[in-house]
Parts: structure tokens; C-alpha cells; sequence
């Protein structure tokens, strides 16, 4: 049997969604919008941000629902059973690498997406995930 810690999850789900804004504005948000071509014009308002802001925090409750979930799973298997937090955290990595970095590269592949923006946000998304899987595996 394999329980999910629910509010681990939010808060995975919250500290992803507080990561990509950093990453996205205050910390790196200046490289972001050079490398996807944005150009602000000065009258962009939060306010109008609303929807994509709660579409966001929703796809990171479910990857982070996703991790927990696949965490359970292999915790019962013999070769993860006794690692814990450091499981979580490898089996977040694995998400990453192979899901979200595999999947988004067909942007690149195909869309004619940039590769430095890609790589961008795999740097960004390869943070989120290591994070994740700490507070995954340490509310085990």
C-alpha cells in the first residue's frame, strides 16, 4: 500500500510555481525575455496575467501529483524502497529527463523553437524538478 502526502505535494506544487516566476522575472527574467524575443511595453499588468498564473500553478500540482504518485509506486520496489528523500529527488530527475526534456525538444526538433531559450527552460525546469523531488522525498 502507498499513501501520497497531499499537502507535500501543494507545497511542491507552490515552491515550482514560486521558482518559475523567479526564473521568469526577478532572478533571470531579463536573459528570458531576451532569448524569446520579448519586448515589454510598459504596459503589461499582473492583473492580466490571472488565468495563465492559475493554469500554471495547476500544471504544477499535477507534475508534482505525478512525482509523488511514481514515487509511491517505486518506493515498494525493492531496489528504491530504502532510499527516501535521495529517491524522490532521482526519480524527479528521471521525469525530467526523460518526459520533460525529451518532449519539449520536439520544439526545437520540429517548431523551429530556440535552442538557448530550450535550454533555458530545461535549466529552469531541471531546478524545479530537483526541488520538487526534495520536498517529495522529505515529506515521504
Amino acid at each position: 500500500m502507498f499513501t501520497i502526502n497531499f499537502l507535500a505535494v501543494l507545497v511542491a506544487a507552490l515552491a515550482a510555481f514560486i521558482l518559475g516566476f523567479l526564473f521568469h522575472g526577478p532572478v533571470t527574467g531579463k536573459l528570458w525575455m531576451k532569448l524569446a524575443d520579448i519586448h515589454p511595453t510598459g504596459n503589461e499588468k499582473l492583473g492580466d496575467m490571472v488565468p495563465q498564473m492559475l493554469w500554471n500553478l495547476l500544471s504544477n500540482l499535477v507534475t508534482a501529483l505525478g512525482v509523488a504518485i511514481i514515487y509511491a509506486f517505486a518506493a515498494t520496489s525493492p531496489s528504491l524502497s530504502d532510499t527516501g528523500l535521495w529517491g524522490a529527488v532521482l526519480i524527479s530527475l528521471v521525469v525530467w529527463l526523460g518526459f520533460l526534456v525529451t518532449s519539449s525538444s520536439i520544439e526545437v526538433i520540429w517548431m523551429g523553437r530556440k535552442a538557448k531559450l530550450w535550454l533555458f527552460e530545461c535549466g529552469c525546469s531541471l531546478i524545479v524538478m530537483f526541488v520538487v523531488g526534495l520536498i517529495i522525498g522529505a515529506w515521504r
